[in-house]
């Protein structure tokens, strides 16, 4: 189960964090007069705060980019690809998330060198960007095709913002993705950025899966909760309560970052 971890990540129960970007060129809350150097500035600066502050792992999102698109642009991707590209880590593995857009960051993987992707790759969804409809065959193959079988794909079963159609639990939903679909992890995402998911849903889905692959707890995160989780998965990724105040949209926050992260490691020391 932890074999995949322990290949990505030099500590058991992982803490990776979220790197948001400012909204990108075209978008419409994109700063024109900051530009693309301000996205820059504001991207190179958490990461420094994360990685100071002990952080196993980055993930880099262009959480800025509100509404969320099912089809990424061009600029987008050559920006998003440019900032990764001098910014990210050359001490610890990091990861790329494109909201909703499954091909984009398999492709700023390859160029990036990231280990892997985060994205929702099976089912069908009614959505806050319209009907959803998710490709994994077709995106492996894309994977494939352009020599990336070695970036990791992690699979977000629960999407922020949308809702499933069908009739499947989550844990048969989780099988699946493990079995049908290749996914190399799963993740447990409450109800939007930010929300814990109900804790019985991540142990149903760990239930579901058992040791085939890790199973990580994806929005929710925060001090006063992770112990529990952690009870559960195998490692977190978190985002929102690292920033001032724990909103999404400001700075990251170091002494958040620390905070988090020595709770993390005591849970690793009793574990």
């Amino acid at each position: 189960m932890s074999h995949l971890l322990n290949q990505l990540f030099q500590n058991p129960k992982p803490v990776i964090a979220m790197v948001h970007f400012p909204p990108l060129p075209g978008t419409p809350l994109y700063d024109e007069a900051k530009g693309v150097e301000g996205i820059l500035e504001s991207v190179a600066r958490d990461v420094r705060v994360l990685l100071e502050g002990g952080v196993d792992g980055l993930l880099f999102c262009n959480e800025g980019d509100r509404p969320y698109a099912l089809q990424a642009d061009f600029e987008a991707i050559a920006v998003m690809t440019r900032v990764i590209t001098e910014t990210a880590p050359k001490d610890r593995p990091f990861g790329v998330d494109f909201l909703w857009d499954a091909k984009a960051p398999i492709a700023i993987a390859a160029a990036t060198g990231a280990a892997f992707v985060r994205e929702v790759f099976t089912g069908v969804y009614e959505s806050d960007m319209g009907l959803w409809n998710t490709n994994p065959a077709a995106m492996l193959r894309y994977r494939r095709a352009i020599g990336a079988s070695h970036v990791r794909v992690f699979y977000n079963i629960t999407p922020e913002f949308a809702s499933p159609i069908g009739q499947r639990s989550v844990g048969q939903v989780a099988r699946s993705a493990v079995v049908s679909s290749l996914a190399d992890a799963i993740l447990v995402s409450g109800p939007m950025a930010g929300a814990e998911p109900d804790l019985s849903i991540l142990r149903e889905v760990k239930a579901a899966v058992g040791d085939q692959v890790p199973v990580l707890l994806n929005t929710g995160a925060k001090a006063s909760n992770i112990r529990q989780f952690l009870s559960v998965a195998d490692g977190v990724i978190v985002g929102s309560s690292l920033k001032v105040d724990g909103y999404t949209w400001n700075p990251v926050d170091p002494a958040r970052v620390r905070e988090f992260v020595e709770i993390v490691q005591d849970v690793r020391k009793s574990a």
